[in-house]
């Protein structure tokens, strides 16, 4: 089988590009936008519409296999690429992509991902990470089409991964709207919530904390209240974006003590704190998180928590694991580049006792998403967060039904005497 065509169809994603440092500065929400000036290299407002660009492989069939590039909200930010722009990187794509594909075998996926990720541009620089990501999705896709098999079947293959595949624990977002969608987590039972877009000491964090500790108060509560089966504890899980580190100039002694009183509110639902410190550099940035993952542990306060701001590549992913920074790492698809990349990650964390948090971003898009799903599922990440959007429903059920469709696929093909396991 040939890919014998190429299309690039740039489109929109799921959400907004936002000027991290810009709002962690004080830009203010009014409405759907942010006042002020941006601070970022590359953005021409706080907030920007999140764009996309379609690969679209025909094969000699006439099936088409489809990839979606797509960049995180908080581009810029946390040691990430710059701003996505599709118009930017078609001239890169028709240059390079296009005559690497067009007439091209479908070989091994991980052979055909390797050489995208591999083009070289002038002056040593690399394809955005957004490109070599819907790039390496088409062409998971399309390896996929030709074997006439899924894409989580792909990569079990290739990785030769036999553990049976399971159902990955799905984490809720939330957006701004932090109660009103905490409550749709609750009803639907999902498994973490509610990520609630810690971003800003002033507005939603407190200067010394004390809205976090008010609005986890009020989570648990409305948990115990709304639920209808008590057996449910879903695991809180929310994102601070470095907030605490900020408000508590980064005095691990009095961040602990914080986080113990966090746990103790927290109760009987088990806490992960994602992001607690951002020091704007990578090495300090594990060395911050690994001190303050070890006094946590000597203090024994039950607070789990996940590298964020400076974990981007596979090679940062690898790097915070080894010193002990993390209890889970994030693995923001996106960001790593080819869909590989992920894969490599989240197998890497399991393999050194690392829970494998599969997120991403709230600005992808649905294709990417999919794709995501059938790599969670194939390499048996810990957990995968609901995306795109912040509205929580679309993306909890695109996520929620590509899973069980996947994994109801699966069990058939291998027999009525197989089940479902629960990751």
């Amino acid at each position: 089988m040939r890919i014998t065509q190429v299309l690039f169809v740039p489109g929109v994603s799921g959400f907004f590009f936002d000027d991290q440092r810009a709002i962690k500065n004080g830009a203010r929400l009014d409405g759907a936008v942010y006042e002020g000036a941006p601070v970022t290299k590359g953005f021409r407002r706080v907030r920007e519409a999140g764009r996309s660009l379609s690969v679209v492989l025909v094969l000699e069939d006439g099936q088409t296999a489809v990839g979606d590039c797509a960049a995180v909200q908080y581009s810029g930010a946390g040691g990430r690429d710059p701003l996505f722009s599709p118009e930017q990187w078609l001239p890169a794509l028709e240059m390079h992509v296009r005559p690497l594909l067009e007439g091209a075998a479908i070989e091994p996926f991980l052979d055909m991902a390797a050489r995208v990720e591999a083009i070289e541009l002038e002056e040593g620089r690399r394809l955005h990470p957004a490109v070599r990501y819907g790039v390496s999705q088409a062409l998971l896709e399309a390896r996929a089409l030709a074997r006439r098999v899924t894409k989580c079947e792909v990569i079990r293959e290739e990785y030769a991964l036999d553990a049976p595949p399971a159902r990955v624990p799905i984490l809720g977002q939330s957006g701004d709207e932090r109660y009103v969608n905490a409550d749709k987590m609750i009803l639907k039972q999902a498994d973490a919530l509610p990520h609630a877009l810690i971003n800003s000491v002033e507005e939603k964090l407190g200067r010394r904390g004390e809205k976090l500790a008010e609005y986890l108060g009020w989570l648990v509560g409305r948990i115990r209240a709304l639920r209808l089966d008590p057996s449910y504890r879903p695991v809180l899980h929310i994102d601070v974006y470095g907030t605490i580190g900020a408000a508590f100039g980064l005095n691990l002694d009095a961040m602990v003590g914080y986080l113990a009183a966090l746990a103790e509110t927290a109760a009987e639902f088990p806490l992960y704190i994602e992001g607690p410190v951002d020091v704007e550099a990578r090495d300090r940035q594990i060395e911050t998180m690994a001190e303050l993952r070890a006094r946590l542990r000597r203090a024994g306060v039950p607070v789990k928590t996940v590298a964020d701001e400076w974990c981007n590549t596979r090679e940062d992913v690898r790097a915070f694991v080894d010193a002990g920074a993390c209890d889970m790492a994030q693995i923001k698809t996106p960001v790593l580049g080819g869909v590989q990349n992920t894969v490599d990650s989240v197998l890497y964390c399991k393999r050194h006792g690392v829970e494998a948090y599969q997120g991403g971003t709230c600005n992808e898009t649905d294709v990417s998403t999919r794709v995501c799903v059938h790599l969670a599922v194939a390499a048996g990440a810990h957990r995968f967060l609901a995306k795109p959007g912040m509205g929580f429903d679309e993306g909890y059920s695109l996520v929620r039904n590509e899973m069980e469709r996947l994994l109801a696929l699966l069990a058939a093909r291998r027999g009525p005497a197989a089940g479902r396991g629960r990751g």
